[in-house]
């Protein structure tokens, strides 16, 4: 297929180390420990991430987004191992208070401002994604599922857990904190929550069928605005026809695979449709970092909806 040619010839010409080794893992017979071992040079010694592995965060320091990032990472490559020193410096630092107040860990710290980054992660921002649940109810499910069952860690996992999907359900639940990243997170919660077992923690079916409302409602109908602005398209949410939210957006889920395959530009990567000029040399570097990652996730979306 020469879409999966293109796009690897830019990954391989591109990418972090990082990316090049989830690309070969994902189709390659890759390891998981290759991956693992580019991502620990992201973590710093208080157990969080940081060096831009957020491309639009050029902070050194650790931050809760910017280890939200790595656990997304963990999550897919299906990483289970409780005990890897890499998860327990996450739990450390998750648990040690930084960066973390009255119950949510912060969407920016205020070290940001000193790094080249986008306007959203500057910490005066006003972004649309700067609400209290991003990125608390991923990292609170994270707590949960990779934390020893009744230690005080997992108890502050669960405890977060039961006040997001509370304020979630609620009616009071503000509309401007229904964008997609939030979403994200909550499904992620769920997720984590499922896979620990531990399912009468929240009220895990009425969390799951707001999520598919919501996931509904998020993505971008208008699909000649796909190309041009910062859409919301199914693969912000799943990449295979087994997920749950699958059969409610099956037709615009399908069209992606089309929209993929169409839009590729000629040297294999995807218009990225975001930026932050007020570093353009740091951004030059971090918009081939991100297409390096949307080829992956573009890629990884087509095989799992069975197209290669």
């Amino acid at each position: 297929m020469k879409t999966f040619k293109k796009a690897a010839d830019f990954i391989y010409r591109n990418a972090r180390p990082l990316d090049c080794a989830r690309w070969q893992y994902h189709f390659e017979n890759g390891s998981k420990e290759a991956v693992l071992h580019a991502l620990s040079h992201y973590q710093n010694e208080d157990g969080g991430f940081g060096h831009a592995l957020e491309a639009d965060a050029w902070n050194p320091n650790s931050s809760p987004i910017q280890t939200w990032c790595a656990t997304e990472i963990l999550h897919e490559i299906d990483f289970q191992d409780r005990t890897h020193p890499m998860v327990q410096g996450i739990l450390q630092y998750l648990t040690s208070g930084k960066d973390f107040e009255d119950n949510f860990w912060a969407n920016t710290v205020k070290n940001n401002n000193e790094y080249p980054h986008a306007p959203w992660w500057h910490s005066e921002s006003e972004s649309p994604g700067r609400n209290t649940y991003n990125p608390t109810a991923c990292l609170a499910g994270f707590l949960i599922r990779f934390s020893v069952k009744d230690s005080e860690w997992y108890h502050l996992g669960c405890r977060i857990a039961k006040e997001a999907c509370d304020a979630y359900l609620a009616e009071s639940y503000p509309n401007d904190q229904n964008d997609m990243h939030t979403a994200l997170c909550y499904i992620r919660m769920a997720e984590y929550i499922e896979e620990s077992g531990q399912t009468d923690l929240i009220d895990l079916s009425a969390c799951k069928a707001k999520l598919i409302e919501q996931v509904k409602n998020n993505i971008t109908q208008n699909k000649s605005e796909w190309e041009t602005c910062y859409a919301c398209k199914p693969s912000q949410f799943f990449n295979s026809k087994e997920s749950v939210f699958y059969p409610d957006n099956q037709e615009i889920a399908d069209y992606e695979c089309d929209f993929i395959v169409k839009t590729q530009l000629s040297d294999g990567s995807w218009a990225v449709t975001w930026d932050w000029n007020a570093y353009p040399e740091q951004w030059a570097i971090a918009k081939n970092w991100w297409k390096s990652n949307n080829a992956l996730v573009n890629m990884l979306y087509l095989k799992n909806m069975g197209k290669i």
